[in-house]
């Protein structure tokens, strides 16, 4: 594992104030990971995974919007389903940058 990275999407605009994220509506997430800068040799690939939670590794994401999650209910968790968007409208996309030599 090159990086990761936890971001809670209701922080996807500000870590001020969270906010619940309306289903099925395409929403805009930008990472900036330049803090990991790593050297890919050739042949080498990328993988990204994104996923709605990381447990056990970190806290449940009760996948319900709620005040707290770690004062969640057992009723707030709730089945997700993650989408990755590929089309000319929506176009998920990778940058990376490549030093001249």
């Amino acid at each position: 594992m090159v990086a990761n990275e936890i971001l809670r999407g209701r922080y996807r605009r500000s870590f001020k104030m969270g906010e619940a994220i309306e289903p099925n509506k395409v929403n805009k997430y930008v990472i900036d990971m330049r803090g990991n800068d790593y050297t890919f040799k050739k042949g080498h690939r990328i993988m990204v995974q994104v996923q709605s939670s990381w447990f056990p590794l970190y806290d449940r994401n009760p996948q319900k919007f709620v005040e707290n999650i770690f004062k969640a209910k057992e009723s707030d968790f709730q089945v997700a389903t993650q989408r990755i968007y590929r089309s000319t409208k929506y176009p998920s996309h990778i940058s990376v940058s490549v030093p001249a030599r």
